[in-house]
């Protein structure tokens, strides 16, 4: 087990030392919020049920009966909450020598970058992982982003059929394909994009796509279309975009939906900070832990592209 002994800084036995750097940047912004509808829970586990609703109505001739049909549970998706953890142990010697510990050694702070790094992570890895097929964890069977989810009414896509990489071309196709997007008995259901997700090398591109007046491409000469941006125009994306820097794949990128129960996060303990002594050794133990889960009940919440192959 890793001990923090007067042998691990001894520069900081001596005075002198301008600064100590390396444990502590600029923060980031929380990212996983803008992904995740985050909920509390307070049970060991979280469990979403997939339900359909009723197909069409039918023709009732006279003096027949009406059709009845039939609502039935499709699937099942649970959330069981990881516990995550970090801490570290100083000797009560080295605590005793460190000249700088309540100047430069902000180790609480530093567990706490870690922790929440972790998070972010552990967050952006449900979209790292979108189209492995390895990672099948929806109630279906089938990885997050997918040309071939089944339902009741038949087969439901929420990737582009073919990969393409960010342009306004594609974000087009697959605002369509959002909209025409049917529920489990066929009925057409009114989804509508709220968010962009991209990795950070996108950043430029998805700015000069959504940002711009015209659309991308053209300008106000006479050898252009001089077209409006209809991205903007019609206000696509109300949440805006979250440039994810956590994000693997330089290339795909993703949409998130007004779906209920599309990207989840269950928070079951947030961070919390403990400490203690050793007493036969005198050494000062300090820990963060956290538990929480990440998943997706309906894909419907997220549709994507790898980018183009």
């Amino acid at each position: 087990m890793p001990v923090i002994t007067s042998g691990a800084h001894p520069a900081a036995m001596w005075p002198g030392v301008h600064k100590f750097f390396g444990m502590e940047y600029n923060k980031h912004p929380v990212y996983y919020v803008k992904i995740f509808d985050v909920m509390e829970s307070k049970k060991q586990y979280e469990e979403d049920v997939v339900t359909t609703g009723f197909g069409l109505g039918e023709l009732k001739p006279q003096s027949q009966s009406v059709v009845y049909d039939e609502h039935t549970q499709e699937g099942t998706r649970r959330y069981n909450h990881d516990t995550w953890g970090l801490g570290y142990i100083v000797t009560k010697e080295e605590r005793d020598d460190n000249l700088y510990l309540s100047r430069s050694f902000k180790r609480a702070k530093a567990l706490a970058r870690s922790m929440r790094t972790t998070q972010e992570i552990n967050g952006a890895n449900i979209l790292n992982r979108a189209f492995n097929a390895t990672y099948a964890d929806g109630w279906d069977a089938k990885e997050l982003c997918a040309t071939d989810h089944q339902t009741q009414g038949g087969i439901s896509s929420n990737e582009l059929s073919t990969p393409a990489d960010l342009s306004e071309s594609s974000i087009e196709d697959l605002c369509i394909n959002i909209s025409l997007m049917d529920d489990s008995r066929g009925l057409k259901a009114a989804i509508r994009p709220k968010c962009l997700i991209i990795p950070s090398n996108l950043r430029f591109d998805a700015h000069r796509i959504l940002k711009s007046d015209l659309q991308a491409g053209s300008s106000s000469d006479s050898t252009n279309t001089n077209a409006t941006n209809a991205l903007k125009d019609m206000n696509t994306f109300p949440d805006g975009i979250c440039v994810n820097p956590y994000l693997t794949d330089t290339d795909a990128w993703f949409i998130k939906t007004d779906v209920d129960a599309g990207l989840q996060v269950f928070e079951r303990r947030r961070m919390a900070f403990t400490q203690d002594n050793d007493f036969d050794t005198d050494n000062a133990k300090a820990k963060a832990t956290q538990r929480y889960s990440f998943g997706w009940s309906d894909w419907r919440g997220c549709f994507g592209s790898p980018g183009a192959a």
